[in-house]
This record gives C-alpha cells, structure tokens and sequence, in this order.
C-alpha cells in the first residue's frame, strides 16, 4: 500500500521520510506487474502457450520477491528503524528488486524469439528494458550504501532524495513490457499460473 505523504524538511526524521520511499517503490513494483495484468482469452497457438509458459514460469517467484522487498521497506517505515537498521533494510530490499528484475530479462531472452509479428524486436526491447531496470535499482541500492547513518538530518535528506529517484524510475517508460504482453502473447500469458496477478496479501510461492 502507497503511503501519501507531505512534502517535508529534512529534519523530519527517517521514519516519515522512508513512507515516502515506500510509496515511490510501491510504484515502481508496478512495472514488473504489468506482466500479471492481462486479461484472459482462450484462444491463440500452441506455439505463444509454450512461450508464454516458459517465461510466466519464471515470473511468479520474481513478483514475490519484488512483493517482499516492499513489504520489507514498508515494515522499516512503520516500525520507526533506526537509521542503521533503515540502511540495511532499503539496501536488501534494491538488490533483491535488481536481481529479480534480472531474473525477468534472462527468463524473456531464454525463452527465444516471441511466435508472433515482430517477436524478436518484442524481446529484444524487453530484455533491454527489463535489464535497465536492474541496473537502476542496483545504483539505488549503491546509493543508500553511501548513505550517512550517523547525522539523522542528512540521512533524511538522503532518503527524499531516494524516494524522488525512485518515484521518477517508478513513472520512467514500461512500453516495452506493455507490447510484450498486448496482442496474441498477452492472451497466452493470461492463461499461465506464473502471469496472473497474485493477491494483495500473497508473498511467497505457492
């Protein structure tokens, strides 16, 4: 759940700060969800099942961690960390979100060129996006590692700097992904387990 929360000074303390940074997350986990959102027809090829197959079998276990993360980040918020506990905390949560995000882009390439029209730049463009988004939440995780844990008003201030870096990744481009799950292939990962959009209070494997 995205917390709303007021613009403030630095000086407001972490635990304030790190809601705003669980809200931005929250809306950067939303991209990988764009892989869960399909509706679901019962029509296409045997050919877009399998590949859907091969990638939605991956994509399940990666929402969750992604799911874990953010409820980690969430928990830090409300439970009023310390700065060093926050730290460790955000720097656990970006890495697993980079990996994950990782594990998304080889489970697109591994499964090989999409049957469809255009299917290879369809991969092509969303391994790379996917890629990117690792990266960038790799950088965040160097980020809060830098971070200053001993000055409580710099720490804050480098927190809304975060969550400001986040909330702008959180709204970057997902068009790759929404292409990669539109047409003949969004129908074929509809019908997959790994694809549908896991519960609200779901975040481990089943």
């Amino acid at each position: 759940m995205a917390c709303k929360f007021r613009a403030g000074r630095a000086t407001e303390g972490t635990h304030p700060v790190n809601k705003k940074l669980t809200a931005a997350l929250s809306g950067g986990a939303a991209l990988v969800l764009a892989l869960t959102g399909c509706s679901s027809e019962d029509d296409g090829s045997k050919e877009t099942d399998d590949w859907a197959k091969k990638v939605c079998d991956q994509v399940k276990p990666q929402v969750n961690k992604i799911q874990q993360a953010n409820t980690s980040i969430n928990e830090a918020s409300q439970q009023k960390k310390s700065p060093e506990e926050v730290k460790k905390t955000d720097s656990a949560a970006f890495q697993d979100i980079s990996e994950s995000y990782k594990s998304l882009a080889t489970a697109v390439d591994d499964a090989g060129e999409p049957p469809v029209d255009k299917g290879s730049k369809l991969q092509t463009d969303a391994v790379k996006e996917l890629n990117g988004l690792s990266r960038q939440y790799g950088e965040l995780k160097k980020t809060v590692d830098k971070m200053n844990t001993k000055d409580q008003a710099k720490f804050a201030s480098g927190l809304k700097e975060l969550a400001t870096k986040l909330g702008q990744l959180g709204q970057s481009g997902d068009e790759s992904l929404q292409k990669l799950q539109s047409g003949d292939l969004g129908k074929a990962m509809a019908k997959q387990e790994g694809c549908k959009r896991p519960s609200p209070g779901s975040t481990t494997d089943a």
